[in-house]
């Protein structure tokens, strides 16, 4: 007996032109706690990059808003999906900050974003359900959780999940975390497919463990000079950190498990580009939970060294990337099974298992 399943068929992605390399940060002043850090500012930039493989980031034009570069990748999705965009039964748009206009600071999130995009790609269809997802970085990942629960009830036939965010406009230029974070933005479309054989999403998992929520929250500027009201975001670096490598693992092994899958099948990881390092260190203690100590070459492609970190836009413009063979060495065969999985502010942990 045929079953329903949420099956990809079209992506689009925005990538900013405006590539920001280590030298941005060089004339920056960092704090810690208040205190002014003693150390050159090249020494801090090469550290950081070291830590995290970032080299270079990607920030927005001062003429675009996040609701501007979802439009710009739900386009792209549309065009090279060839998608009537009438035909869609529902917006879901993943952020966290809403639009932010150039050097102010404050926050639009009110009408709700995936109706500012439903509005800019002109779909004139009432029956097309435009709203917002906000759950941190891993909002795309359960953006679409949402979107597959649509599918398979029947109620909706073909969705599009949209990750954007312009976290260049809400960081704390005193502080040396700040260089983590970039703009972008990722659309997927999902369409509903009757199959006999499971296909698309097949599982996932969502933990939320609020009692770390302190790990990624606002705050204010690290200098204590610039106390003028501005909330900044804030994250403790390390702690976080140590949070994920315990924790994400085992959300994944559970999002495979209850695919009745092993390790070895899973050809493609999507995983959040947060923290080159951490990413690495995640998936080696993945494979431990199954006694491995060897991780299969390219299982997890990783564009976090030139683009950053993009929040929610991070796991949208990585599939589309590679789905593209934009991502030298990675290809997502048909027949072949992929995980997406992401961690943050809330603090949430997602994983999805999918068929290709």
């Amino acid at each position: 007996m045929n079953k329903i399943y949420s099956v990809i068929t079209a992506t689009g992605s925005y990538i900013p032109e405006n590539i920001i390399s280590g030298e941005h940060f060089m004339g920056s002043s960092f704090y810690d706690n208040g205190v002014k850090l003693e150390k050159e500012n090249s020494e801090i930039i090469h550290k950081f990059s070291e830590i995290t493989e970032i080299i270079e980031r990607r920030y927005v034009s001062s003429n675009l808003l996040n609701s501007d570069i979802a439009t710009l990748a739900a386009k792209k999705a549309l065009e090279t999906g060839n998608v009537d965009k009438e035909t869609l039964d529902h917006i879901i748009l993943c952020h966290n900050f809403g639009d932010i206009s150039e050097g102010s600071n404050r926050m639009d999130m009110l009408p709700a974003l995936a109706a500012k995009v439903k509005e800019k790609l002109a779909i004139e269809n009432p029956n097309c359900v435009a709203y917002d997802v906000i759950f941190g970085c891993p909002g795309w990942v359960q953006g679409v959780i949402q979107a597959d629960y649509l599918i398979r009830s029947g109620d909706a036939k073909k969705v599009m999940v949209i990750g954007s965010e312009t976290l260049s406009r809400i960081i704390d230029p005193h502080d040396r975390d700040s260089m983590i974070f970039s703009d972008g933005a990722g659309a997927v479309i999902f369409e509903a497919k009757e199959s006999e054989e499971p296909t698309g999403i097949i599982t996932h998992k969502s933990h939320t463990y609020a009692s770390h929520a302190n790990l990624l929250i606002m705050g204010n500027s690290n200098n204590p000079a610039e106390q003028n009201g501005n909330m900044y975001l804030k994250m403790n670096g390390r702690k976080l950190y140590e949070f994920a490598v315990i924790n994400v693992p085992q959300v994944v092994k559970l999002a495979i498990d209850k695919a009745g899958l092993s390790i070895d099948q899973i050809k493609t990881v999507f995983i959040h580009q947060a923290n080159g390092k951490m990413d690495h260190a995640i998936m080696k203690r993945l494979f431990k939970l199954y006694n491995l100590d060897t991780i299969p070459e390219k299982l997890v492609p990783m564009t976090i060294s030139w683009l950053g970190n993009s929040s929610v836009a991070t796991i949208p413009t990585l599939i589309d990337l590679v789905l593209n063979n934009k991502v030298e060495g990675y290809k997502a065969n048909k027949g072949e099974y992929a995980v997406f999985a992401s961690v943050g502010a809330g603090m949430h942990i997602n994983a999805i298992v999918y068929k290709f």
